[in-house]
């Protein structure tokens, strides 16, 4: 990389801050799927969620359910996400400042990997659980199972109902209404476990729903704890064209070559991207106008809307012993 101090080329570090609550959602964190939700629904749905959560454990502890348990691990994940969302939300409200120049907007990511690494070593229990009970079968009290999983349902309902009719206007509170729906189907499958078991004595039935449940929870954790140690080391987006993205920006007429690329996710909904820049020096009046080009195509082509970009001239040629891609 050339010193600034010995050579006259021009530095443009120019950042464009996205907020855009609309971004593409993940399924890590739910901040982007509630951003349209207001802060007294949010709390509503995280306090009927957080009840869910409690009821369920005593009833499958009670009962000898461990398929209550199981649905109840799986609550407790979405329990704590809207909780996380909604402390995020708060946080994020925080001005940037000299010591988080990015914001805040990271606190729910940290919060989903705490929730997640909690969620993992509950779902490996809870196969324990439900293998355990296969090979020394528990008696169950149906009734209970049935009352836990039908309340269940009911809350499951109420929270998806209470995002409904917010979601006509946003499609990411579609997706926070479809994700309650999802939740809905696994009380509604323990409720058929607990007729099960009422009616014809199933009692194996319970730990295989067990085992479904849990193994979806894992299933969870497996996927999305290694997105947020990706987003949290500064990694790329998984399904990023680098490769390409270099190739377009060096396809800018009046760019005569580019290296130093440094691209890094802030959080589910933006990406950012630091790069040099290399024109002639006859092209200096027409800096501006270079930028905005490749602002624009980094923004439309590949969904960056944060950029930093640094502008050399070409008679400073990087050496073929420095790293400068």
């Amino acid at each position: 990389m050339m010193a600034e101090s010995h050579h006259d080329h021009p530095h443009d570090h120019t950042h464009d801050h996205a907020h855009d609550s609309g971004g593409h959602v993940h399924g890590l964190t739910r901040g982007g799927e509630l951003a349209g939700v207001s802060d007294s629904r949010l709390l509503w749905a995280v306090a009927l969620n957080q009840l869910l959560t409690v009821g369920q454990v005593i009833a499958g502890i009670f009962s000898g359910s461990v398929a209550l348990l199981s649905d109840a691990a799986h609550n407790f994940n979405d329990a704590n996400a809207l909780l996380i969302a909604y402390i995020a939300r708060r946080i994020s409200r925080r001005d940037a400042n000299q010591r988080y120049t990015f914001g805040y907007r990271r606190a729910e990511l940290i919060g989903a990997t705490i929730n997640l690494t909690s969620l993992g070593l509950i779902g490996m229990f809870l196969i324990y659980e439900g293998i355990r009970h296969f090979i020394e079968p528990q008696e169950i009290v149906g009734w209970l199972m049935a009352s836990a999983a039908g309340l269940a349902l009911i809350i499951d309902v109420g929270t998806a109902v209470l995002l409904w009719s917010m979601s006509q206007g946003s499609i990411n509170v579609r997706a926070a209404f479809v994700h309650n729906l999802v939740d809905a189907l696994g009380s509604l499958a323990v409720l058929l476990g607990a007729a099960a078991v009422i009616w014809w004595d199933w009692t194996w039935i319970d730990p295989l729903l067990t085992l479904i449940i849990a193994g979806y929870v894992l299933w969870q954790v497996a996927t999305m704890l290694p997105q947020a140690a990706r987003i949290l080391m500064e990694g790329a987006p998984h399904d990023f064209d680098f490769d390409a993205m270099v190739s377009a920006v060096q396809a800018v007429p009046a760019v005569e070559g580019a290296h130093h690329f440094h691209l890094w996710e802030l959080d589910e909904q933006r990406t950012a991207l630091e790069a040099h820049v290399v024109i002639a020096k006859s092209n200096a009046r027409d800096l501006e106008a270079i930028k905005q080009t490749l602002k624009e195509l980094l923004q439309h082509e590949f969904g960056i809307e944060h950029s930093t970009l640094e502008f050399e001239f070409s008679d400073h040629d990087c050496p073929d012993n420095h790293d400068c891609y």
